[in-house]
């Protein structure tokens, strides 16, 4: 179903470039038929321009429904996790930390001690 919407969002998002790529910058809509025509014609300028409008608009609500239900079915059945369930707390592990294995690969470095006192430098 995923792929569905998202070959129907790709097609509305290609079909919506060229629609307003189409489009002049001032308003006349390529151009196409002058002055020759009556003013409700479907070719005058202002016909072609607000045809290219309303396609541009229809479009744009078709790519945004697309956009939220892509984004609804990619949500599916996940359950909401937290950042504090895997904060540990001083001395205590993490809710969701897992023990090491004890037969670990890695070999286990020696334990040092703490200063007994601040580390100052001297000898200068």
């Amino acid at each position: 179903m995923t792929e569905v919407v998202l070959v129907i969002h790709l097609l509305i998002c290609i079909a919506l470039i060229g629609c307003v790529l189409l489009q002049r910058s001032e308003g006349g809509a390529l151009g196409i038929g002058g002055g020759s025509g009556g003013a409700g014609s479907l070719f005058s300028s202002r016909g072609v321009g607000n045809a290219l409008t309303r396609t541009t608009a229809i479009l744009a609500v078709a790519f945004f429904a697309t956009s939220i239900t892509l984004s609804i079915m990619a949500r599916g059945s996940r359950t909401p996790i937290s950042v504090f369930d895997n904060v540990q707390t001083q001395g205590q592990p993490a809710k969701n930390s897992q023990k090491p294995a004890s037969n670990s690969v890695l070999p286990k470095l020696p334990e040092k001690k703490a200063p007994s006192g601040p580390q100052v430098p001297t000898g200068q």
